[in-house]
């Protein structure tokens, strides 16, 4: 699921503003972005973070101000020297002109300060503040985004039960149509005027109990409900939703192949276009 957040704290002399951006992944891939972090604060951060989201790419950017006349400015020579001849390069390549001073020093380690956070300062509190309040503005908006998502899920859950419901009802007059389709198919291949009864009721046992889905719609009506609660509860359930969208897929995908009717085989087409929506928003689903 996608979301923005943004925290501000104060702690003694610094202010640590915090933004948190999360956009859809099928797992957590978290990265850090605001200059050197100590490994305690990082593992603290990590830890907030995968307490709040369970799956996701999130980029949590840090920022600090201190007070006063600020943190000393330090420009990194061999640094700029480096960008300024890989800029200078592929200027060339490109037939462009070379790179000024102001792109030179935008690059990533070129202009660094003093103001670095450590496990002493009182930066770290402010940090953990701030994420704290970034990561409630996050979750607003995702439960805001959630609440949508559900109503959507919903329609295509009732589309999927309404198909269910119509296939079981079409699978009832299976016995009668295997029937008549192997009189038909006899008649065809022999020129007897007659028909052994018995022979054709085993016959028509074995062709139905092979075309038979009731197995099949007893579990796809299990997976359905399933799959409507966790919609209607609370939690994460991306992954178990997934899970169930692959499992409502297989049933499906067996119907289809038992079908004998292109009545049934129409709706489980409908049905597997209706389940291809639902597995596009299920990746949105934390």
């Amino acid at each position: 699921m996608t979301g923005y957040g943004r925290g501000v704290a104060d702690q003694g002399d610094v202010r640590a503003t915090v933004d948190v951006r999360a956009v859809n992944h099928r797992f957590l891939d978290l990265k850090l972005r605001g200059g050197p972090v100590p490994p305690a604060l990082e593992d603290a951060i990590g830890a907030r973070v995968r307490t709040a989201i369970e799956r996701g790419s999130v980029v949590v950017s840090l920022h600090l101000v201190r007070a006063g006349a600020g943190a000393a400015i330090r420009i990194d020579r061999e640094a700029a020297g480096r960008a300024h001849r890989q800029l200078a390069e592929l200027a060339t390549q490109l037939a462009m002109h070379g790179p000024d001073l102001a792109l030179v020093l935008a690059q990533p380690g070129v202009v660094t300060t003093d103001d670095v956070l450590d496990d002493d300062s009182g930066a770290a509190s402010a940090v953990l503040a701030a994420l704290d309040g970034a990561l409630a503005q996050l979750d607003a908006m995702r439960v805001a985004e959630g609440a949508a998502l559900a109503v959507e899920l919903h329609a295509r859950l009732d589309e999927l039960t309404a198909t269910r419901a119509q296939v079981a009802e079409l699978s009832g007059e299976l016995p009668a149509l295997v029937k008549r389709r192997l009189i038909e198919r006899i008649k065809r291949l022999t020129a007897e005027s007659g028909i052994d009864d018995a022979r054709l009721a085993q016959e028509v046992v074995f062709h139905a109990d092979r075309a038979d889905i009731t197995e099949e719609l007893v579990r796809l009506a299990s997976h359905l409900e399933q799959a409507r609660r966790l919609v209607a509860g609370p939690g994460a359930i991306g992954r178990r939703l997934d899970f169930l969208v692959q499992e409502i897929g297989r049933e499906l995908n067996t119907i289809g192949a038992k079908s004998m009717t292109a009545e049934i085989s129409t709706a489980i087409v409908g049905a597997k276009a209706a389940l291809e929506k639902v597995r596009e928003q299920v990746q949105n689903v934390e």
